[in-house]
């Protein structure tokens, strides 16, 4: 089903990533991670890499050095074939990133710092179910085009995808500041479990929102640095990408799991920047799995 996605989608970004990183985990389940990476990226399709005066580049390239921090206080995990998972408990998890971008080393283009942070924690309240509830924020320090900074991770496909935006398209939103707030409240069957003939499937009811503000400083704006990347425009030449403005963008959802034990389906409604080309208000998400 991630094969099949909603509205068009003609704005490619190809991305060649050759990194390397050093990580070290502590008994105390403090962690942190060194890496090096080159990142070289051309457009595709509609996507066109030109800037304010008209100049054309077929990519970009930057060269990171990154460090990373997680402190999860009494984690428990499980290990899969190549992953590992956390158990979740009522304990916070902390993570912050920094990279570094440094200009010619390896042929890299912009010197800048992208910093990123977040915390979460599930919160359990007895009979009513759980929250799992994400606070999350981030900057990019330094003048550089629009596919250095935030992209908002958006989701396109029609199946539920808790790190991003469901009813948010490809490189809708760009931003170098932002802050935002993940909410999921799973009741557990509390209200459907009462409802007679209905409570024999145990189906499982959800609750959901997300928030996000943030913007673009002038210096990052390309309709003030024509020197800067312009913000891409669909194959109709309507503009395609935004920085966030003044208000937030949020949305919020509506979820019935455990459906034949496998599947779990949203309704996802959308607030605010409802003018964009090809945004819904509402759509349904489905996910398959057990929820953990």
């Amino acid at each position: 089903m991630g094969s099949f996605t909603r509205g068009k989608n003609d704005l490619w970004l190809y991305n060649r990533i050759f990194k390397a990183n050093y990580v070290r985990d502590f008994p105390d389940h403090l962690s942190f991670n060194i890496g090096l990476k080159y990142w070289y990226q051309n457009p595709a399709d509609n996507l066109v890499f030109q800037t304010g005066k008209g100049e054309r580049l077929s990519s970009i390239t930057t060269s990171e050095i990154s460090l990373g921090l997680r402190y999860a206080p009494y984690e428990q995990i499980f290990m899969g074939s190549e992953n590992r998972h956390t158990i979740k408990s009522k304990y916070p998890i902390f993570s912050m990133q920094a990279a570094y971008g440094a200009k010619g080393v390896l042929g890299s283009g912009y010197n800048y710092l992208s910093l990123g942070a977040n915390i979460y924690k599930r919160f359990y309240l007895s009979q009513l179910g759980y929250s799992d509830i994400t606070l999350l924020g981030g900057s990019v320090l330094g003048r550089v085009p629009f596919p250095l900074l935030s992209i908002l991770p958006a989701n396109q496909t029609y199946l539920y995808d808790k790190s991003a935006y469901n009813s948010m398209n490809f490189l809708e939103f760009v931003s170098d500041h932002y802050i935002g707030l993940d909410i999921t409240h799973a009741f557990g069957g509390f209200l459907l479990n009462k409802v007679p003939l209905i409570k024999h499937l145990k189906l499982r009811e959800f609750v959901s929102g997300k928030i996000i503000y943030g913007g673009l400083r002038a210096q990052n704006n390309p309709f003030l640095h024509p020197d800067l990347f312009r913000f891409p425009s669909s194959s109709s030449g309507s503009q395609s990408t935004f920085p966030l403005g003044n208000a937030p963008y949020a949305e919020v959802g509506l979820g019935i799991g455990n459906i034949l034990k496998v599947l779990r389906v949203d309704v996802i409604k959308r607030i605010g920047y409802l003018n964009h080309p090809g945004v819904s208000p509402i759509g349904l998400r489905f996910t398959i799995g057990t929820e953990l």
